[in-house]
């Protein structure tokens, strides 16, 4: 980890890569005096009785990098839907380079110069690389050939650090993180003013993350004018010039981020101050409850020995692919054991699918709440009630009391605001998402909890309450296994911490003993591994 910079203060009890250094190294590098590219002027938008944008302003200047934060829910996605021509406003100007445009469609917004990287990638995988590049480019006339379209779309994979990709490959043969830059040399390739990027690294690595931010940094150096959607509070001090906060639909004057604090941001965002983000560690986690022993399954290269105790929160630290999320997908019963044992209260445990881990109360949240989590054009009491259908019902009939009782019981444990139980899921923020795709679980007295990236995506005040919730849960008995990509969550959630490298288990140590340095060393190094 980094030394802070002096006179800057840490966020209390959030260990945070200190990046502080490096914004203020690039306070030289601010626009400044630079015009303005975009101007987004006392945007209103509701949906029905709710008002989602109160008049929000927006200004992004040409080579800068513009973060715009808040928490789930605040009117991010919103604002940058409606620059995209994905939504309309109710009121309100644009203006691009001082022209007021309409932007209705995203054709409109192509035209006006803007270009959108959605948080869920829309890179076809049946296509080849060169082609994603120029999908929807009508500009191109007469379809070419492979082998033109190929080195038309060379230079911008070049700029986005994919000169080893073959463009006449199909997409579906690289991962997500190259997928990803291939969307943004697809934003290249259209010469747009002005660049968004919605959440680009939530789904990706640290040292994946890396790659994204230096073609971030590619396109600002070009003129363009980046918009940065993101909850990662280390990328914004170490990618962007300025930071816009959107709070309950309103927006507040731009911060220099070179000068700005951590805790600073987060009282903007919240309107409060956090306060400790990790809630203290269990004293004395009880009796073994589960144990693997040389266990083998797919996304595995070595057999892995482990166990878990009652009211334990055990982190699998890893990158993506690195065996981490594989080791819950057997205990849950997603994936099959090839070798080994495990054991589930000292009996033998062999789950054959998902059903069975449920009937022994053994329970998986994805790390895909989307498609796997919520049921998004349902109800939030049928959501929760959806896994317990059983236990609310009398002669197979659905009691109301029942299930009343249940998903308040549900929404007590986790946080869960009763004026959202007559809303569509899908409807909610990402963090209350995740508090459904977790609750539902619960309602089910689980005795042993398995999650996968439990914060990604969310908001740093909803995560806050989120590891609340979890440590209280496990506190009452529950005992928890997490996978997760993040260093910080990592290290602040859990008591022990097994660290994982390209399908191999790397070592098993106590939480209180591991340091960031020790943890980036086990997970990014293959050396380590063997």
């Amino acid at each position: 980890m980094t030394r802070p910079c002096s006179g800057v203060r840490p966020l209390t009890s959030f260990a945070i890569s200190d990046t502080l250094c490096a914004a203020r190294k690039r306070a030289a590098h601010q626009p400044g005096g630079v015009r303005a590219v975009l101007n987004m002027t006392e945007i209103v938008k509701c949906y029905g009785p709710t008002l989602v944008l109160d008049g929000v302003s927006l200004e992004v200047k040409a080579g800068e990098v513009m973060a715009l934060m808040g928490e789930n829910g605040a009117g991010k996605s919103t604002l940058v839907k409606i620059l995209a021509g994905i939504e309309p406003c109710d009121s309100g100007a644009i203006k691009v380079s001082g022209k007021t445009v309409a932007i209705r469609s995203p054709e409109g917004a192509r035209r006006a110069g803007v270009g959108y990287v959605a948080q869920e990638l829309s890179v076809i995988d049946s296509l080849t690389v060169a082609e994603n590049v120029f999908l929807g480019d009508r500009s191109l006339g007469i379809l070419r050939s492979p082998a033109k379209l190929a080195a038309l779309a060379k230079p911008y994979l070049m700029r986005v650090g994919l000169d080893y990709v073959d463009p006449l490959a199909l997409a579906e043969e690289y991962s997500v993180a190259e997928r990803q830059l291939i969307e943004i040399a697809r934003l290249l390739s259209r010469k747009c003013q002005i660049a968004i990027l919605d959440e680009p690294t939530a789904a990706l690595s640290e040292t994946e993350i890396v790659r994204v931010k230096s073609a971030v940094r590619a396109i600002a150096a070009e003129g363009c004018a980046v918009i940065y959607v993101t909850h990662r509070m280390p990328e914004v001090f170490d990618l962007t010039n300025r930071v816009t906060v959107l709070r309950n639909g309103k927006s507040f004057a731009p911060l220099d981020t070179p000068t700005l604090s951590i805790d600073a941001l987060i009282e903007v965002m919240l309107g409060r101050q956090l306060g400790k983000m990790f809630p203290p560690r269990a004293a004395n986690p009880g009796a073994e409850v589960l144990s693997l022993s040389h266990c083998l399954s797919a996304g595995l290269k070595s057999p892995v020995s482990i166990s878990l105790r009652k009211g334990e929160i055990l982190a699998l630290a890893g990158q993506v692919g690195s065996g981490a999320s594989a080791v819950l997908r057997v205990v849950a019963g997603v994936s099959p054991l090839i070798t080994g044992e495990m054991r589930l209260n000292g009996s033998g445990y062999a789950p054959r699918d998902i059903g069975d881990g449920i009937a022994s109360r053994v329970v998986y949240c994805s790390d895909d709440r989307k498609r796997d989590g919520i049921f998004a054009v349902r109800s939030v009491p049928e959501n929760l009630s959806a896994p317990a259908l059983g236990a609310i019902s009398r002669f197979q009939m659905l009691s109301g009391g029942l299930e009343r009782a249940h998903i308040r019981g549900i929404a007590s444990k986790f946080g869960l605001d009763e004026r959202y139980f007559n809303r569509l899921a899908g409807n909610l923020s990402g963090g209350n998402q995740q508090k459904v795709a977790l609750g539902k679980w619960i309602g089910l007295n689980p005795r042993i909890l398995l999650v996968e990236e439990p914060t990604r995506g969310v908001d740093v005040g909803a995560r806050a309450e989120i590891y609340r919730h979890l440590r209280q849960l496990a506190d009452d008995g529950l005992s928890i296994i997490f996978a997760s990509s993040d260093t910080q969550e990592v290290m602040g959630l859990a008591d022990r911490i097994a660290t994982f490298f390209h399908g191999h288990l790397v070592q098993i140590v106590e939480a209180e003993t591991a340091t960031a340095e020790g943890l980036t060393r086990d997970v990014t190094r293959a050396d380590a591994a063997a």
